[in-house]
């Protein structure tokens, strides 16, 4: 807080008029992330069709918003990775920036030819989330120049997903899709629970 405050010209004391603590400074950097992915999204799904471009687009996009703060990234998880943490992507206080990253999984799934069993479809941005969460994690720990491990986990990745959706209509395949969204609908229902009470 005190480099920030120097950085901007301001006593230490008016940069805690802005932000009541550090934890809600990083709020403010994920916020401002968020909205710049939102923004980088939009303009993929306008011009993309296919299920498979349009989520390789946002996901990518998600880590060019992200790139500028690689530098402390692993900083940040390591309090962001604390169940108790308002940082934590589950905890209340991030409960606004989770609901805007899952509506962007949403739209990447409107008017994609595809087509997306109800049951699946209700639960997959979600599902989405967290698969970039994933992606994300792989991020912070990768030194490759560019990041290229990352764009080729997020290619080879977004062609595995887009490629399970598709089949996940088949009626071979009902028991079992129904089965996997009970497990993963109550395993997130009792972590949601258990960080609420925390």
């Amino acid at each position: 807080m005190r480099a920030v405050a120097e950085r901007a010209g301001v006593s230490l004391g008016n940069a805690y008029y802005y932000f009541e603590s550090k934890e809600h400074l990083v709020q403010a950097i994920y916020a401002r992330t968020q909205l710049e992915h939102t923004a980088a999204s939009a303009a993929i799904l306008a011009r993309e069709d296919s299920l498979r471009e349009r989520l390789r687009g946002v996901v990518h996009a998600k880590i060019d918003t992200l790139e500028p703060y690689h530098p402390f990234a692993a900083a940040l998880f390591r309090t962001a990775a604390d169940p108790g943490s308002p940082l934590h992507p589950l905890s209340p206080e991030s409960t606004p920036m989770r609901e805007d990253a899952i509506a962007i999984f949403a739209a990447t799934l409107d008017g994609v030819p595809t087509r997306i069993p109800d049951d699946l479809r209700a639960e997959l941005p979600r599902l989405l989330w967290l698969y970039h969460l994933g992606v994300v994690l792989f991020w912070i720990h990768d030194a490759s120049p560019g990041r290229r491990r990352t764009r080729r986990l997020i290619d080879g990745t977004t062609d595995l997903v887009a490629g399970l959706v598709a089949i996940a209509g088949n009626p071979l395949l009902r028991s079992l899709r129904k089965r996997a969204l009970r497990i993963l609908k109550e395993s997130s229902h009792v972590e949601e629970r258990r960080l609420t009470e925390s």
